[in-house]
């Protein structure tokens, strides 16, 4: 199985110590986000997780530490670096500051494990076509001979964000395609492959890669082994993601990025506040009332 880290919540910037416990002990519980008093075990052990897949917008917390997970387990590592300022991103080390853990992290974990995730693409007053384009070539300058991959992601359900962004400015079909045919110029000159799910659309004529944002070859590939010929199902309607098991939970990041739509930021801070690093729980203890049922651990591997 696949066990993530990150898309829940970004466990590695404000949980590190809690993630690296858990993987110490060789177990974590996952509360259901649908049903609270259904709680899944999951074995941490190389035994039953094939591959663990960070995500996050800030490995210096973890970096010194990364080691007591690499050296036993498969990995790969996304890492968001976008245009935005605290305006949009709040409590985030300058984008300078994020290119240069990158490049550590890399330089930890090896190129071909890292993928640079420049998403999601949205545009205000401030952030314009032009803007994107801009940062896009200064990072991709950089971060280019240190990474597998990038992935793009363009705005989705825009009309759940305009509220917390006012100045929003919705994308049109002729801004993603000038944006996606830029991204693919910027991205060729510096040989770096650029992929985005196909739920964005389809620009292989640009030079732009349409591919689910984790596939078992891209996995296999930065590993070194050999997986089933498995269908990916997706998440969602149009997603071809590889199944996976997040660790993390809703309402439990603190970043409070005005674009996520999965995470209430007053929630969030006040269940930050109430986490203990020694829980086997992201949040809180298990209770009395708490149904705990042994997870499903099915390898992909061949």
């Amino acid at each position: 199985m696949i066990i993530t880290t990150g898309f829940r919540t970004d466990l590695v910037q404000y949980y590190s110590e809690w993630l690296l416990n858990r993987f110490r002990e060789g177990y974590v519980l996952a509360r259901n986000p649908r049903f609270p008093n259904k709680v899944t075990r999951y074995e941490l052990t190389p035994e039953l997780v094939d591959c663990v897949v960070f995500d996050s917008k800030n490995y210096a917390p973890i970096l010194a530490r990364l080691h007591e997970i690499t050296a036993r387990f498969s990995t790969y590592f996304y890492y968001t670096i976008t245009a935005y300022g605290n305006d949009i991103e709040p409590d985030h080390p300058p984008i300078e500051k994020r290119v240069e853990t990158l490049l550590s992290l890399s330089q930890s974990v090896g190129k071909e494990r890292v993928a640079w995730r420049y998403s999601p693409v949205l545009l205000t007053q401030s952030y314009t076509v032009q803007n994107h384009i801009e940062n896009f070539a200064r990072i991709a300058g950089v971060v280019a001979p240190y990474v597998d991959r990038c992935i793009l992601g363009f705005a989705e359900k825009e009309s759940r964000i305009k509220s917390r962004i006012p100045s929003l400015v919705p994308l049109t079909p002729q801004d993603i395609h000038t944006l996606a045919k830029s991204f693919g110029s910027i991205a060729a000159n510096y040989s770096l492959r650029v992929q985005t799910c196909e739920r964005n659309g389809d620009f292989t004529h640009l030079g732009i890669d349409a591919k689910s944002c984790m596939t078992l070859d891209m996995l296999a590939n930065a590993n070194k082994k050999i997986f089933k010929n498995k269908t990916h199902k997706g998440a969602r309607l149009g997603c071809y993601r590889i199944e996976s098991r997040d660790i993390g939970a809703y309402h439990a990041c603190p970043h409070g990025c005005k674009y996520c739509y999965s995470n209430n930021p007053c929630k969030a801070l006040e269940n930050y506040g109430a986490h203990d690093k020694n829980s086997p729980l992201l949040l809180g203890h298990p209770k009395e009332t708490d149904i705990i049922q042994q997870g499903m651990q099915k390898s992909f591997l061949l």
